[in-house]
């Protein structure tokens, strides 16, 4: 009964939503998979449609890990062992030898003293950024940075935020001159890929600009990079933008639940960093972590990746970006140039970007088109993923059906 009168302003809201074209809608289920046949890949049962089995553009599984039979070995033996559940907090009893061992390995992938695991990767931004600022901090932004970083930053409670338009050096190096004196801290923040874009900050120019003001402020500048879809998708090893930029930041955030095909979040950074935040993060202190299994599909995907395995599958998913992309250039599409798997396909019209999505669907294709105000206004696209686990024939098909639209 108390919540009649609340209803009726939320479905108010919906229909606004709605009526925006902003609804997102009902989730599309998946009920089972289909094994890879006749030089396609796997395809994927959905509730309410049959037999219909449907291409996956729309995953973050840049290496197809999720599906490998040696990470889901890994996974299910150690359920067996450990159990579904750690059952408790870090502090509490829910720290696992597996867990240790997975912050050991990814320190050492990411060529850092520490590393440790949250959650999930929202969590690990909103666990890591609050933690390192304060009132005395001026925290810098790029523009299209994720929702995440948003979020985190407001929680912060920052000294000041400035926010410089995506990858303008000029500007935030304007933006650090015009601070100078003014504030102890300046924390810069950017995603390494930029999820709905597929681009990357240039670290190594990012990094110059903020060499200069070191001594400008007390406490120094930071760089902190969140570069969970680089990770894995990016670079001659898959170590993500800072490989591909060829430098590193002060902090670095990932996640587990894109290329390494599990689940969870982390940061790497010194030990003294991570020994902190283990102390003050309520994001990490209060909150269940990733299960002893996951940490085990973790460590078994993260072997595979740093390895000649892992070399092939980067290889691969890079050849079919480019076979992809140069399709979608023949056929005149407008595309975001660049090398991520993330493909961005402009189309600039809300309507126009709802139709291609639904004639995608209606050849058995899954999509994800973006419309204001996740991207902005005029930017309209579908974002179309490239994995490892599709093939030639997969790319092919893709192609076909936009020729004919």
């Amino acid at each position: 009964m108390a919540l009649e009168k609340i209803e009726m302003q939320l479905k108010a809201k919906l229909a606004e939503l709605e009526t925006k074209g902003f609804l997102k809608g009902d989730e599309k289920l998946i009920t089972g998979i289909k094994d890879a046949e006749k030089g396609f890949g796997i395809r994927y049962y959905l509730k309410g449609y049959g037999k219909r089995a449907f291409l996956k553009m729309n995953s973050n599984s840049y290496l197809g890990l999720a599906m490998h039979p040696e990470v889901i070995a890994a996974e299910t033996q150690a359920a067996e062992v450990f159990g579904t559940s750690p059952s408790a907090v870090r502090f509490i009893s829910g720290s696992y030898e597996l867990h240790q061992q997975l912050e050991q390995k990814l320190a050492v992938f990411h060529g850092r003293e520490s590393a440790m695991l949250f959650s999930a990767a929202y969590a690990a931004v909103m666990g890591v950024l609050p933690q390192l600022i304060d009132a005395q901090t001026l925290v810098v932004s790029d523009a299209l940075n994720h929702n995440s970083i948003i979020n985190a930053i407001r929680l912060s409670h920052c000294g000041e935020k400035a926010v410089y338009p995506h990858l303008d050096i000029a500007a935030l190096n304007e933006i650090l001159k015009r601070h100078k004196g003014k504030f102890k801290r300046v924390c810069v923040i950017t995603d390494g890929i930029f999820s709905m874009r597929g681009d990357y900050a240039p670290l190594d120019e990012i990094n110059d600009v903020c060499q200069q003001y070191q001594d400008d402020y007390q406490e120094g500048v930071i760089t902190i990079v969140d570069d969970s879809h680089g990770i894995g998708a990016l670079g001659q090893t898959g170590r993500g933008t800072e490989e591909y930029t060829n430098t590193r930041a002060d902090i670095l955030l990932g996640t587990l639940g894109k290329s390494l095909g599990v689940n969870g979040g982390y940061v790497v950074a010194s030990k003294t960093v991570t020994q902190y935040l283990r102390e003050t993060s309520p994001f990490y202190i209060y909150s269940n972590p990733i299960t002893a299994s996951e940490a085990a599909a973790a460590l078994k995907s993260l072997e595979i990746l740093d390895s000649s395995v892992g070399v092939a599958l980067l290889e691969k998913v890079q050849l079919l970006t480019k076979r992809f992309r140069a399709g979608l250039n023949d056929l005149g599409f407008e595309i975001l140039e660049g090398e991520h798997p993330i493909v961005a396909l402009l189309i600039r019209d809300t309507e126009k970007t709802a139709a291609l999505v639904k004639l995608l669907f209606e050849n058995n294709i899954l999509v994800t088109g973006l419309n204001y105000p996740v991207v902005p206004e005029s930017e309209q696209e579908i974002r179309l993923q490239v994995s490892a686990s599709h093939t030639e024939k997969d790319i092919a098909y893709i192609l076909e059906v936009l020729a004919a639209a």
